[in-house]
């Protein structure tokens, strides 16, 4: 039977992110992409302006069909959650719908530069350490990891003992994999990955454009279809940092706009 993943992120329908961007890249991993939606933005919150229906209230009712249908699901990916009931539903969720053999990845978009979005409260932050208990892969920035344990973030370049550090506290916390994502190292981007019962590598990648909206999606859904297909972590982390360097490459080559996200469409048929 063909393999399905239950994806729990928001949709935007403009601006490449979220749940339109993982789908497509699942899809074209061979792998169902079912997604329940936390909120429909008419486009991200990186425009002026933005149409959004938070979808709270109907999260349960929709998950209760699945319920009655006794779906079952290889993988299950968490994206943006906007408040501490979501998370409570997510975490239901979980609760419900993982059985032996379910892969769940949390992606923990809580901030960056150092900062909490400026959705996340004290209490949210608190939760998504529970909701990363559940979780068997998480794939957190560096400002992420450093809220997550409870560690003072600074700008000076990470050392990589410090990441390391960093990447053995979020698996004490439950997840057998960790990814430290986007830690700068000069000309180069690199992510830490860490493997409770494996070997850590430092993975680096020369440095290429400037960041764009939706590559931490793009990332979390190639992480959570290859884990799916049994790809091992490190060969899958490499895969989807090249992904996104090629993507961000054909998107500075196109002038696409860095609001409108990476033209991954053009490079869709390279992913294997």
């Amino acid at each position: 039977m063909q393999k399905k993943i239950a994806i729990i992120n928001d949709i935007s329908g403009y601006g490449r992110c979220a749940v339109t961007v993982a789908l497509p890249i699942i899809s074209t991993l061979k792998v169902q992409c079912c997604p329940v939606p936390t909120s429909i933005f008419s486009n991200h919150t990186a425009f002026p302006s933005y149409y959004l229906d938070d979808y709270t209230e109907k999260m349960q009712l929709y998950i209760n069909e699945w319920k009655k249908m006794g779906l079952k699901f290889e993988g299950i990916e968490t994206g943006f959650l906007g408040s501490k009931e979501q998370m409570n539903i997510v975490i239901g969720f979980l609760r419900d719908f993982r059985k032996e053999g379910t892969v769940v990845v949390v992606d923990p978009i809580m901030g960056d530069h150092g900062k909490t979005y400026a959705t996340y409260t004290k209490p949210m932050c608190e939760e998504m350490k529970r909701l990363v208990g559940y979780a068997d892969i998480i794939t957190p920035n560096v400002t992420e990891a450093c809220i997550l344990t409870d560690t003072a973030y600074h700008e000076d370049k990470w050392k990589i003992k410090d990441i390391e550090a960093l990447a053995r506290q979020l698996g004490q916390m439950g997840p057998g994999k960790v990814v430290i994502t986007g830690i700068p190292q000069g000309e180069y981007i690199a992510n830490y990955c860490y493997e409770r019962d494996g070997e850590a590598k430092l993975l680096r990648t020369l440095k290429v454009g400037t960041q764009r909206c939706g590559t931490g999606d793009i990332f979390a859904a190639i992480i959570t279809a290859d884990a799916v297909n049994g790809v091992p972590f490190q060969k899958s982390v490499k895969k989807a940092s090249n992904f996104i360097k090629k993507c961000i490459q054909k998107s500075i080559e196109m002038e696409i706009p860095l609001t409108d996200g990476v033209c991954f469409e053009e490079l869709l048929g390279t992913l294997r």
